[in-house]
């Protein structure tokens, strides 16, 4: 059975209907940021997160830089948003340039600063190095962390997806044997690398399905800030940038906020055809900035929770 949104019963609804009147608020949302760099950094980083926690996020995932180069701040961030906040953290672990003793000491330290949830990644290989090696006395893969994360603690674990495949996967079926593997490891989910057009999404969701994976899987959605930047990870990645998507760009570097206008509308058109194709939950790469995370979720139907008057004296 495919999921495959009609492009003709699309515009019709589309005209028939006020602007994003066909979705409910019904969408569960999660949002990445990244370790702060300086303290300017640190402040607009919870200054997102403050703007975007009351809009009730599943959770709130920090990244972890290349051989554990952000591991002090990765897990400063984190534990301050498990001490802080309602949220859920979920903390990004990888495999790159540690022994299994170390990461297990990470993640180790994690469990005891109240992190329930770890997103569980083999990692990108470390700077100067054209391939993934393992390293000597290390995890040798995704598959193999989800694993030892599972004989330390039951967290609740996250794992990544490719939706137009790993760079170094050689075709779509053995992309899905290795997601099948980290599932079957003891991972819950699946979230997927960011892409721009829904039918991309579609098939490999279709396709993943027909290789019997029934476990959720995640868009993960890319609100453009700079395209330039976008354009970059995308080549690293492998993410087709599509024609239609440079054009809308194009002249607009100089022009911060009509950019921002643009990168909001074109993800949260992403987002709604992804809801009208039966999404229920997204996964918003932030960049550690809230607008356009915010703008998008609005648009869907997902509001602030209420403040909480003040009790009277």
């Amino acid at each position: 059975m495919t999921f495959s949104v009609n492009q003709l019963e699309e515009a019709r609804r589309a005209l028939d209907a006020p602007l994003y009147a066909d979705v409910g608020g019904d969408v569960d949302v999660s949002f990445e940021f990244s370790p702060p760099k300086s303290e300017k950094a640190e402040e607009m980083l919870w200054q997102s997160i403050e703007t975007l926690c009351p809009l009730g996020p599943r959770f709130l995932s920090v990244t972890y830089g290349a051989g554990g180069s952000t591991r002090d701040r990765t897990h400063a961030t984190v534990a301050r948003i498990a001490r802080e906040t309602d949220v859920p953290a979920a903390a990004h672990l990888t495999c790159v340039e540690a022994t299994r003793e170390e990461i297990d000491a990470v993640a180790r330290e994690y469990w005891a600063a109240g992190v329930r949830h770890i997103v569980a990644l083999r990692g990108d290989p470390p700077a100067g190095a054209a391939d993934y090696a393992p390293h000597p006395g290390g995890y040798e893969n995704a598959a193999a962390l989800v694993a030892g994360l599972r004989r330390l603690h039951p967290f609740e674990i996250s794992v990544a997806a490719y939706p137009e495949c790993h760079p170094s996967s050689a075709d779509l079926a053995g992309d899905l044997d290795n997601l099948r593997r980290k599932l079957d490891a003891g991972a819950h989910r699946a979230i997927t690398q960011f892409f721009f057009e829904a039918e991309t999404f579609f098939r490999y969701r279709d396709a993943a399905a027909a290789a019997g994976i029934d476990a959720e899987i995640v868009p993960g959605i890319m609100p453009i800030g700079s395209f330039a930047g976008v354009q970059r990870m995308a080549a690293m990645c492998r993410t087709d940038v599509p024609g239609w998507l440079v054009r809308l760009f194009e002249g607009l570097d100089d022009l911060p906020a009509a950019r921002q206008l643009v990168a909001a509308t074109v993800a949260a058109e992403l987002c709604r055809k992804l809801y009208a194709g039966g999404v229920k939950q997204l996964h918003f790469y932030t960049m550690n900035r809230a607008e356009l995370s915010y703008a998008i979720c609005h648009l869907l139907g997902v509001r602030a929770a209420p403040r909480r008057a003040a009790a009277a004296a």
